[in-house]
Parts: structure tokens; sequence; C-alpha cells
């Protein structure tokens, strides 16, 4: 009877194996190779597949997903003998299933030391200002070298970046003394830019101001002259006007005889000892009478 249940188990554990050997289950995003009596047979995508048992053998599942391999600090010297640590991270995808299993035995380790050479052939011909300055153009090159290298092995490089750049710890410090010393002569160059103008716009106020003064004083010499001498014609109109309206006078003797009168009388103030008396003074004398006449009418 023991034998008996112990036949059972057996028989029981055996249809179990047979059935975990027959049918498999495969994830989304895995892919299974199939190798029957040692070589290759076919691949198993995701879901519930039929497989002969001892011999069809499904290897390992293959993740289609995108993988990230970030690797530790490496030295790299460049163009001009500057050792530096550079720090990478890749991206790559397994885009051929067969090839990534039988072309290669290590992929992540050939991925690695593939990435590591290469970026060593591209920073060494790169300056140390030229690798700080064109890492978008570092990344591309080594993704086109990465992914044409990986093609062979079924992998697919989509993108490869420089995590850090740290140079040596003296580089490192006479770059800062650099960028101070940049810094520096840019807000000095900025200062003196700022006075300039300065010195500019006020020399340009200054220019403008007495501009307007001197055209105001010319506004106000023009306007007194035009004043002035719109007077003197007002005064030239009323006294020929007073003139003309002496009886049997004529107006252009009148006005002769009283502009000789202003004369005399400008000479009579002046500190000459000689006094030239005009001939026709009883004719002034008379001409006074008639506008004291007109005046009084």
């Amino acid at each position: 009877m023991d034998f008996e249940v112990l036949f059972f188990l057996v028989l029981l554990l055996f249809v179990f194996f047979v059935a975990t050997r027959t049918f498999r289950v495969i994830r989304q995003s895995t892919i299974g190779v199939v190798e029957r009596l040692g070589s290759y047979h076919r691949l198993l995508p995701n879901g519930l597949h039929f497989v002969v048992p001892f011999i069809d053998r499904v290897l390992p599942l293959t993740d289609l997903r995108e993988h990230v391999l970030d690797y530790p600090p490496q030295p790299v010297i460049t163009k001009d003998n500057v050792t530096m640590q550079v720090d990478t991270v890749i991206y790559y995808q397994i885009t051929d299933p067969v090839k990534a299993t039988y072309e290669l035995s290590n992929l992540r380790g050939a991925i690695e030391k593939l990435t590591q050479t290469t970026i060593r052939n591209v920073i060494g011909e790169l300056s140390l200002d030229e690798t700080l300055t064109s890492r978008e153009r570092v990344n591309a090159q080594l993704r086109i070298i990465l992914d044409e290298a990986t093609d062979k092995w079924g992998v697919k490089v989509n993108r490869i970046e420089l995590k850090s750049i740290e140079p040596p710890q003296d580089i490192k410090e006479a770059m800062e003394k650099q960028m101070r010393a940049e810094r520096n002569k840019r807000a000095q160059i900025l200062t003196a830019e700022g006075e300039r103008q300065s010195n500019i716009l006020i020399s340009e106020g200054r220019k403008q101001a007495t501009i307007l003064e001197a055209e105001g004083a010319r506004t106000q010499v023009i306007l007194a002259a035009e004043a002035e001498a719109e007077a003197i014609i007002k005064i030239n109109e009323a006294r020929a006007r007073g003139l003309s309206m002496l009886k049997g006078v004529n107006p252009d003797q009148a006005l002769l005889t009283i502009q000789g009168f202003d004369a005399l009388r400008e000479v009579a103030k002046g500190q000459a000892t000689k006094i030239i008396i005009p001939s026709d003074l009883a004719g002034l004398a008379g001409t006074l009478k008639a506008l004291a006449e007109i005046v009084k009418d």
C-alpha cells in the first residue's frame, strides 16, 4: 500500500514536471528563444505556448524593453593631455533576440567595454575646452558609433549621455579664476559703457539747453526790435497825421520843421559852446504856434 502511494506521488510529480516543460507562458515585453536538440528552432512571443518536452528547450527570456547602463566614472585623456573623469549613461534596446543570444556571450559587458573605448577615442581627439563646451556633439557622435558597432548584436543604441565631466582640481581652480576674471572684465566694460552713455547724454542735454537759450534770446531780441520798429512807425504816423491837420501848412514841410526842432533840442543838451541857430527860426515858431492852436481846438 505504501509503495502504491509513493508511486502515485512520483507519477504526479512527473506529470507536473512534464506539464511545466510543455506549456510556457511568455510575459508582455519579453520573448523566448526555443532550441530543438541544441539548435535554434523558433521564437515565442508573449502568450501561452506548447513545446515538446525533453526535445525543445526554452532559453532565458529576453527583455525587449529599453535598458539603462550607468557606468562608474572612468579616466579619459584629452587631446591637450588633461586627464579627467567621465561618467557615462547609455540607453539601449534589443531589437533582434536571436543575434543578442548567439552573437556574443555577455551582451552587457560587451556594450560596457565598447562604450569605454569609444569614449576614449572620441574625447582623445578633442581639447579640454571643446569637451566641456561640445557635450551635445560628443553625445551624438558616441551614439552613432555605438549604434553602428552594436547593430550586428541585435542592439539599438537610443542615446548616450555624458552625465558628468570632472577635470583635475588644479584645472578646476584655474578655470574658476578665469571665469572670475572674465566676469570682472565684463563688469568693468559694462560700467565704462554706462559712464560713457551718461556723459554723452549729459553733453547732449547741455547742448540742447544752450541751443534753447540762444533761440530764446534770439526770439526776444527779434520781438523787441519788432516792437520798437512798430512804435517808431506809429509815432511817425501820428506826427504825419498831426501835421496834416495844420491849416495851410505843407505836411512835408511841417514834418521837416519838427524834426529840425528835435535836432536843435538834442544839440542844446550837449557840452558844445557853440550853438547853431537855424535860419528858419521864424518858420519854426509859426509852425509850433499852429500846432498849439490845433491842440487847443
